[in-house]
């Protein structure tokens, strides 16, 4: 792999800053027959809860413009069985840096997850804290100050590993959010996850996703998502992994421009799935042209002017 490609999330050295996003890639191995796995700079697992979810019923997954509309609600087989399992299974084919990407309906459950993640062969803990609030009537953790931080108090308390902090764009301060994850501790912040989104059938004027507003994520939310990687970067002295639409390497330079260290790649994948190796293998040439010698100079480059 080529040195100008490699960058860091703290003290973690990535060999190249693209990853899969969590849920738009299964738990890695699945991929395998598509490509290398260890082109990768990382790989964020699928979210996983303390038990086993089914999920929402179906419909749960709808096409629109530019983009798609999921409301897969967080199917997942339980920590146990992801660590017991599904871990050793994508460490027999990828050996670089993995994200445990954790949910929870209560601070006990990211607690519990997080302990057991703690003692696993994860490097990162990613803290989804866009669900809802159990305890509290149902708003998501991570659209109030004061629930994100103490969410990120309470797990940096049971971890020893990096704790990276993922956050709901459905907010009106996405700034205020990352301070309390600062202040509570957090080593980083992934950004963003979905926007709250909806498609009706215009035949019947039925919502076509059974939840009926669901997460909206591709190449249209692209703008919002590089708006908030910018704001946090002004906002918090932390790493940025930026999430949003990517899908060139175009969109890489951009969002490290931005502020970002690292990438995820979502709904790109399940479009394309050589999307990440697409991506990485077109950055070297794009950064040729636009005469980038090293990733790392053009983190956060845009707030120079």
């Amino acid at each position: 792999m080529n040195d100008r490609l490699k960058t860091t999330l703290g003290a973690i050295e990535l060999k190249n800053p693209v990853m899969p996003a969590s849920g738009t890639f299964g738990f890695g191995y699945e991929m395998a027959e598509f490509y290398d796995l260890d082109l990768l700079g990382a790989i964020s697992l699928k979210g996983t809860t303390a038990e086993e979810r089914f999920g929402n019923p179906t419909p749960r997954i709808a096409e629109c413009e530019r983009g798609m509309l999921n409301a897969i609600g967080l199917q997942n087989p339980g920590v146990d069985v992801v660590i017991e399992r599904e871990l050793p299974r994508v460490r027999a084919l990828y050996h670089g840096v993995l994200l445990a990407n954790i949910s929870g309906f209560s601070v006990e459950e990211y607690v519990h997850v997080a302990s057991l993640f703690d003692k696993s062969d994860v490097d990162i803990l990613e803290i989804n804290i866009s669900c809802p609030n159990v305890r509290h009537g149902g708003m998501a953790f991570g659209t109030d100050p004061g629930a994100a931080k103490a969410v990120t108090e309470a797990v940096k308390a049971v971890t020893h590993k990096p704790v990276y902090m993922k956050l709901s764009p459905n907010v009106t301060d996405i700034a205020a959010i990352a301070r309390a994850c600062a202040e509570g501790g957090a080593d980083g912040i992934t950004l963003i996850n979905t926007l709250l989104g909806m498609v009706i059938d215009p035949r019947t004027g039925r919502p076509i996703v059974s939840t009926k507003m669901s997460g909206f994520s591709g190449p249209a939310i692209k703008p919002v998502a590089l708006r908030m990687v910018y704001q946090v970067a002004e906002a918090v002295d932390l790493p940025i992994i930026g999430v949003g639409g990517i899908a060139t390497a175009d969109d890489v330079i951009e969002f490290m421009s931005a502020g970002a260290s690292a990438v995820q790649v979502g709904a790109e994948n399940l479009v394309n799935p050589t999307a990440c190796a697409d991506i990485i293998a077109d950055l070297i040439p794009t950064m040729d042209r636009y005469g980038i010698a090293n990733l790392t100079e053009i983190i956060g480059r845009s707030h120079r002017f």
